[in-house]
C-alpha cells in the first residue's frame, strides 16, 4: 500500500488524469523496487504508459508495443468492428500500414473460424511486435511501402483491406498531445499537407488486391471523411461512411 500510494502521487503529480489505474499496471509490470522506480521515472517523465509497460489493450487483447511504436488507439476498435461485420470464415485480411499489427490481429481473433491473415508495414521496429502480435493467428507479416511488399499470391484474393494510415496534417503534429509527437515515429503520425497523402496512394493500388466484392475499410475522421470517400470513389470503388459518436470514430468502407 505504502508503494501504491507514493506511485500515485508522483503519477498525479506529473499530470497524469487516471493516477490510481496507471499506478496498479506500473506495480504490476515490476519486476523488484528498483525496476518500478524505473518505469515510474520514464512514465512521470512523458512516455506512453504503454511505452513503458509493453503492451496495450485493444478490443479486449494484449498488443505488444514498445518505445518507437505507434499506440493503437481505442477508436480503431470501430474500425475492427465494422471490417469483422463484412469477413466470414476463412477470409483473406490484409492489414495496410500495420504498425504493432493491432487492427489484423483483433479482426482475426474475432471472426468465428479465423481468416488468412496478412500484415504489412514499412517500419521495422514496428512489425517486430507485430510479428508477436499476430503469430497466433498464424499471420503473415511483410516489411515494405505499402503494396510493394506483398506475395503476388495475395493479388485478387484480399477480401477485407483494413488500413490505419497517418492523417494528420503536417502542420497539425505540432498540436497533438506530446506522448505521440515526441515518442511515436513521425512516419506513423503525418499524412502530408491535407493530411491524406497515404489514402491516396492506398486507393490507387487498392483495386488490383481485392478480391471480388471485396472490402477495405480506411479510418479517417469526419473533417476528412468526405474527401477520403471522393479519392477511393475515383479509384474505382463504391464508398459509405460509418460512424460511432461514443468512439468518436469515422471509417470510410469501399467496395470493390
Amino acid at each position: 500500500m505504502r508503494y501504491l500510494t507514493t506511485v500515485v502521487e508522483q503519477l498525479r503529480a506529473a499530470g497524469c488524469v487516471f493516477a490510481e489505474e496507471e499506478a496498479d499496471l506500473l506495480l504490476a509490470a515490476a519486476r523488484d523496487d528498483a525496476h518500478l522506480a524505473e518505469l515510474l521515472g520514464r512514465r512521470v517523465g512523458g512516455e506512453p504508459l504503454e511505452h513503458v509497460v509493453g503492451w496495450a489493450e485493444f478490443c479486449g487483447l494484449r498488443m505488444e508495443v514498445g518505445a518507437g511504436a505507434f499506440v493503437p488507439r481505442r477508436r480503431t476498435e470501430f474500425l475492427v468492428t465494422e471490417a469483422v461485420a463484412l469477413a466470414r470464415p476463412g477470409a483473406v485480411v490484409l492489414d495496410l500500414c500495420c504498425g504493432v499489427g493491432a487492427l489484423g490481429a483483433a479482426v482475426a481473433a474475432r471472426v468465428p473460424g479465423g481468416v488468412e491473415l496478412h500484415v504489412a508495414d514499412i517500419d521495422a521496429a514496428a512489425l517486430a511486435y507485430a510479428r508477436r502480435n499476430v503469430a497466433p493467428y498464424g499471420g503473415s507479416v511483410w516489411e515494405g511501402d505499402l503494396y510493394a511488399p506483398l506475395p503476388e499470391s495475395l493479388r485478387g484474393r484480399v477480401d477485407v483491406l483494413v488500413v490505419n494510415a497517418p492523417y494528420v496534417p503536417t502542420e497539425e503534429i505540432g498540436f497533438m498531445p506530446s506522448e505521440a509527437r515526441d515518442h511515436e515515429p513521425l512516419v506513423s503520425l503525418d499524412g502530408g499537407a491535407d493530411g491524406l497523402d497515404f489514402h491516396r496512394r492506398v486507393a490507387a493500388g487498392a483495386l488490383p488486391w481485392l478480391a471480388p466484392g471485396g472490402h477495405l475499410l480506411i479510418e479517417t475522421s469526419a473533417r476528412q471523411c468526405p474527401t477520403t470517400a471522393a479519392v477511393l470513389t475515383s479509384a474505382g470503388l463504391t464508398t459509405r461512411v460509418a460512424a460511432s459518436e461514443e468512439l468518436c470514430a469515422t471509417v470510410v468502407i469501399a467496395a470493390a
